[in-house]
């Protein structure tokens, strides 16, 4: 299982990102997708959860502005970002657990200036 996150870069704030995911090897349409995001001097900190459609979570801080979405056809898992703020700067990671392991992308670039 390769994770790779994509779409992040500067943004000013109340601007707008959307992040891909894209997932290759065996990813079952059932599994658990997560957003994660490390902010600068942090500890990588949930962020958003999708099972296989019906069940979403967000951390606190982001619902209402954050929207988590996935294409089990495509093996892809989204990130759209709305009225971003400063604070949500970070290098967010896309993550699954599959078999028992954790896999998580290389992470993508997110910086929101004020």
């Amino acid at each position: 299982v390769q994770l790779q996150a994509s779409g992040g870069g500067l943004v000013q704030a109340g601007g707008s990102l959307r992040l891909s995911c894209a997932a290759t090897g065996t990813i079952y349409s059932g599994n658990l997708m997560d957003w994660y995001r490390r902010a600068p001097g942090k500890q990588r900190e949930f962020v958003a959860s999708i099972s296989a459609g019906v069940y979403i979570n967000y951390k606190e801080t982001v619902k209402g502005r954050f929207t988590i979405s996935r294409d089990n056809d495509k093996n892809m898992v989204y990130l759209q970002m709305d009225s971003l703020k400063p604070e949500d700067t970070a290098v967010y990671y896309c993550h699954t657990r599959t078999g028992g392991i954790d896999y998580w992308g290389e992470g993508t670039l997110v910086t929101v200036s004020s």
